[in-house]
């Protein structure tokens, strides 16, 4: 779906610069998202989105789990039409805990979809940025090609350097440049946190029969094991191993590895063929200590990287999204200044807890499931079993894990801004 409509490269040293109301540094599906849903409630806005890349992707090998609050924000942003036909509902989730040579693993818990509403919808982080990035060039968010050099923020605006000696201005900046964000570092701004001591090996995977929606989480010793499905006999796989033991796997020839796979995955779907390349990526917990700065945002994976254990990266970066627009857009209709440090500290007090409580719940989690002593074990499989036996506490998950709770902002529960 990439495309370069629309795109034009950032002005040069000799042109003048440029000034936006809301400059975003990153042109992933954060980034975009938060353009496009600030343009859509203020049209007038002069809202531009840079970077060195801003078509690049993966070939389509990594994948997020969309929320029932994410799709309601994409579809608010107008991006949803375009990635509903390539996303794939996930219709039953299935929780096991076991060792990768157990014959039988045990379902520890399941969670089903209730009728016209799916528990998640499964697409690639490409398709989701492409779908994004058709939503700004209608909405008429400029699309910039440059890389950040330069960050200095005054009185009534922040100053970007971009490396080809160009430079923009903007009333507020917005880093949406990755978990190694340039703007914060240039911003001062430390982080929080450690390597999981695992990297996740990430591959697409064609199978005989149908999956008929159904993701499956399996905790192995090592480490998580994800079946998520794709749109046709398809499914991407997160596995997670030792970064040693992961770069061994991609070692392998492709009979050996398969045969690894097959372990994991079981031939519940028949025989297996991977129909992707295979690639690792280490994987940590990570948070700045500030999420602003003097005419500065962070949002997305710039603020915070988490354990892909419920798929919930980009949800809680959507979530970022939804909480910084509907802080600004009353400002920003009215002419104010959304760079001003209180509107600004709003915004942080509004993420930090769900942020950090988020974060520090998954890593606690797959701390807790990546093993294999056995009073432990009994105790996670008895706690899982409860919950699974107990409707009120499912349903208390399945919400949460939606993200469209009455406390949630407008544009994670449907509503504009």
């Amino acid at each position: 779906m990439a495309d370069n409509a629309g795109m034009t490269d950032a002005p040069k040293a000799q042109d003048n610069e440029r000034t936006f109301d809301i400059l975003v540094a990153g042109a992933g599906a954060a980034g975009l998202a938060l353009a496009g849903a600030l343009k859509q409630a203020v049209r007038r806005l002069r809202i531009a989105v840079v970077d060195p890349k801003p078509d690049a992707g993966d070939g389509g090998l990594r994948t997020v789990a969309l929320s029932q609050g994410s799709r309601a924000l994409l579809t608010r942003v107008g991006a949803w039409t375009s990635l509903e036909p390539l996303a794939q509902p996930i219709l039953k989730m299935a929780i096991y805990d076991g060792g990768v040579r157990d014959s039988v693993r045990l379902e520890q818990m399941s969670f089903d979809a209730e009728a016209g509403a799916p528990l998640a919808h499964m697409a690639t982080n490409d398709d989701v940025a492409a779908s994004l990035r058709k939503a700004c060039d209608d909405l008429g968010v400029e699309m910039l090609r440059g890389a950040v050099k330069g960050f200095a923020p005054g009185r009534q605006n922040g100053r970007i350097e971009l490396a080809d000696g160009g430079a923009l201005r903007a009333r507020l900046v917005v880093a949406a440049d990755g978990a190694r964000s340039k703007l914060r570092t240039l911003a001062d701004i430390p982080t929080v946190g450690w390597d999981s001591g695992q990297s996740a090996i990430v591959a697409t995977i064609a199978h005989e029969r149908e999956h008929e929606g159904r993701a499956e989480q399996h905790f192995l010793p090592a480490g998580p094991f994800a079946i998520l499905p794709m749109t046709g006999r398809r499914s991407s796989i997160v596995w997670n191993e030792s970064h040693a033991d992961a770069e061994a796997m991609l070692a392998l020839g492709a009979e050996d590895f398969l045969r690894h796979l097959e372990r994991r995955f079981t031939l519940k779907l028949g025989a297996l063929q991977v129909v992707s390349p295979v690639r690792s990526y280490p994987l940590a917990f990570r948070f700045a200590r500030r999420f602003v700065a003097d005419r500065l945002a962070l949002i997305g994976d710039s603020a915070h990287l988490v354990h892909p254990l419920a798929g919930q990266g980009l949800n809680l970066g959507l979530r970022d999204v939804a909480s910084l627009a509907e802080i600004l857009v009353e400002p920003l209709r009215l002419g104010l200044d959304p760079g001003d440090p209180g509107t600004l500290a709003a915004y942080e007090r509004a993420r930090r807890f769900d942020v950090v409580a988020s974060g520090f719940g998954m890593d606690a989690m797959n701390r807790m499931f990546s093993n294999d002593i056995s009073p432990l074990r009994f105790a996670r499989d008895l706690g899982l079993r409860i919950v699974d036996k107990t409707p009120p506490l499912k349903r208390l998950l399945m919400a949460e894990a939606a993200g469209a709770s009455e406390r949630a902002p407008r544009l994670l529960r449907g509503f504009g801004l």
